[in-house]
């Protein structure tokens, strides 16, 4: 009995730390609302104004929704994407800010045009026919917290189901069940994917895929998503992020699978369109019928005055046939389709009210909070949980419960307690082998390879593949006056964190040095690309408007990326540079201490990687001077 109290105890302490990051959260979105400066929350991406107020129209699920437009030329990253809610705000005169009455929804963001979902009716026309300025600014995401401590209440009270079965198995050391059949070959996959796919289809409860940086995970997953179709019917895939989700549809409507989405694209291109649940919807031949019913319905109810008894058996009869069609179309798309794909909140969409799964596929599984994870699990049989707990954690903002424990994952969990279920990629196609070496040595027990073809990828011959370049030191070799910009972090305001402006700009002539080395002609014949990474967002904001002022990197622009480590979350580039902007006299280095961000920075580079950072502040702490070593020792060697 002991061992069913001590599962339940460890989900009701995630309870209780998630209730604190709620409040944490909450609290910081009211000071953020209430204090913060209109501009500044623009800058940050979390508003935009003014706003251009396009049409409003009924969408093919009959949600009111209302088109609006950025106008302010602004080169700021924004952070609205679907299923957010937002609030609309008129400003007057005196610039007073007002909200309007109700919250929406985003519904799909595409560059600097958005579709928001809003609650019936009036307030479409409240916001078209204001006549001060119209904004709108993301709003706090009570939503996901509901859905989130509902997974865990369900799985703290689950008694005799496969729900308990699975929460008691990962809180303990009990062992996974697992079939015994002989081992399919795949001999398009390196011998680590295969093992993998394999170690799926055996597992009973549950199974690990542990990708490093380039090993190809979703590679693995697809075909092992493939694997499984040919035994189940359907299955169900979810990831923390709509990115994420998008990635692995993408790839396995690739491989001629027919899969549902559940939820809108971040990437709006028909590919990635085509299969969502809506255009499904909207496509499907008795659409018409259904919508001319809803038209119907929206006519008799607005002129309802005047009618007599009929009026209510009219409606019932239209609604009736409405229903009748929706469910028909529904189970339709839902019969026909493998994949049902969604984000782990997303999996609590009433479209899936009674649905189960044989399994669970949950990609990105390393970023996402362990409550999300009990989301979907209440539909499934067995549990496939593929990432790397080594690169980016999951986001949590209150410090008190990320000391607590709520930033370990589910995943990291059945990694510490069932080592057995876990199966490592240990071939990796991206980066040469000097690059990956240092990442493998540190984080993965030196057990990621390189394939023999990427090994010694290289722009230059005879070419350094890691630098870690002194700012110091660069400016006195160059004879930098660095007495306009200085070499030290400065901080500004509070949520924005630090920038270091000498840094910056020695980052961008480093990088026009390089690009001299290789010649015009060929970066852009060969479409050479660059991430300009940097951890913090006040210098990625900087870098952005230095690289716009510059002239000589106007042909390339298309080709470089400034962002954050985040926003490099699964990606990769030729070259790679990183700005660390911490230098001060105390050896402080803030948040880079959390080495899987810097796992995540320095794996991106395909064959150069530079780092720009002061070495005296950095190198206090044992990471970055062994990596201080690795790359000095040998070049001089």
């Amino acid at each position: 009995m002991s061992q069913q109290e001590s599962s339940i105890q460890t989900l009701q302490r995630q309870r209780m730390l998630l209730q604190m990051e709620y409040y944490t959260e909450k609290e910081a979105f009211r000071k953020q609302t209430e204090t913060m400066g209109l501009q500044r929350k623009v800058k940050r991406g979390d508003a935009w104004f003014p706003l251009q107020v396009g049409k409003s129209f009924y969408n093919s699920l009959n949600q009111m929704a209302i088109e609006i437009t950025r106008t302010a030329d602004l080169e700021v990253e924004h952070n609205f994407e679907f299923g957010r809610p937002v609030a609309f705000f008129r400003v007057d005169e005196k610039n007073k800010l007002s909200y309007f009455n109700f919250t929406g929804t985003v519904s799909y963001v595409d560059g600097d045009r958005m579709v928001v979902l809003i609650p019936d009716g009036g307030q479409a026309i409240d916001i078209q026919g204001c006549s001060q300025p119209v904004g709108i600014q993301l709003f706090f995401d009570e939503t996901s917290y509901k859905l989130m401590f509902d997974a865990l209440d369900r799985a703290i009270k689950a008694k005799g189901n496969r729900l308990a079965h699975l929460r008691d198995l990962f809180y303990s050391q009990q062992k996974a069940e697992r079939f015994s059949f002989a081992a399919t070959k795949f001999p398009w996959l390196n011998p680590s994917q295969e093992k993998a796919v394999n170690e799926i289809l055996w597992a009973k409860d549950v199974e690990v895929v542990h990708g490093p940086p380039g090993t190809g995970k979703t590679t693995t997953l697809v075909e092992a998503i493939n694997e499984v179709l040919m035994r189940e019917s359907q299955v169900l895939v979810c990831a923390q992020s709509n990115m994420a989700v998008d990635w692995i549809c993408e790839k396995l409507v690739d491989r001629g699978i027919n899969v549902l989405r559940i939820g809108n694209p971040t990437k709006v291109n028909d590919k990635m369109l085509s299969f969502t649940y809506e255009r499904r919807f909207e496509a499907h031949p008795d659409y018409p019928q259904l919508w001319a019913i809803r038209k119907a319905i929206r006519e008799l109810r607005q002129h309802r005055k005047g009618h007599h008894e009929d009026f209510h058996q009219k409606l019932d009869r239209l609604k009736g046939r409405a229903t009748e069609i929706e469910i028909k179309i529904n189970a339709e798309l839902f019969g026909e389709a493998r994949v049902i794909a969604s984000t782990l909140v997303g999996s609590a969409n009433r479209l899936l009210d009674g649905m189960k799964f044989g399994t669970l596929f949950i990609d990105e599984a390393a970023q996402a909070l362990e409550a999300a994870c009990w989301i979907p699990m209440r539909r499934a049989y067995r549990v496939i949980f593929a990432g790397d707990h080594c690169q980016l954690p999951p986001t949590v903002k209150s410090i008190a419960a990320l000391k607590a424990g709520l930033g370990k994952t589910l995943m990291e969990r059945i990694v510490e307690n069932k080592p057995e279920v876990v199966t490592l990629l240990k071939v990796q196609y991206r980066m040469n082998e000097k690059i990956m070496r240092f990442s493998s040595d540190w984080f993965y027990h030196g057990e990621v390879q390189s394939a023999p073809q990427i090994k010694y990828r290289g722009i230059l011959d005879y070419d350094e593949p890691m630098m870690w370049i002194d700012p110091n030191t660069e400016a006195e070799r160059t004879g930098i006056d660095i007495e306009e910009e200085p070499l030290k972090e400065q901080f500004v305001g509070e949520s924005f964190g630090r920038v270091n402006r000498g840094e910056a700009e020695l980052t961008l002539n480093v990088l026009q040095d390089y690009f001299q080395k290789i010649g015009k002609q060929r970066i852009l014949d060969e479409q050479i690309d660059v991430g300009v990474i940097s951890p913090y967002r006040a210098q990625v904001q900087y870098l952005r408007k230095l690289i716009r002022k510059k002239e000589f990197f106007k042909p390339y622009r298309r080709l470089i990326t400034v962002n954050t480590v985040d926003g490099f979350q699964g990606q990769e580039r030729d070259v790679i540079m990183i700005s660390m902007v911490r230098a001060n006299d105390d050896g402080q280095i803030g948040f880079l201490r959390d080495l899987r961000r810097m796992n995540v920075a320095i794996t991106r580079a395909r064959m150069k990687l530079i780092i720009l950072g002061d070495k005296e502040t950095l190198c206090h702490h044992p990471f970055y001077k062994k990596l201080w070593e690795y790359i000095h020792d040998d070049v001089n060697l």
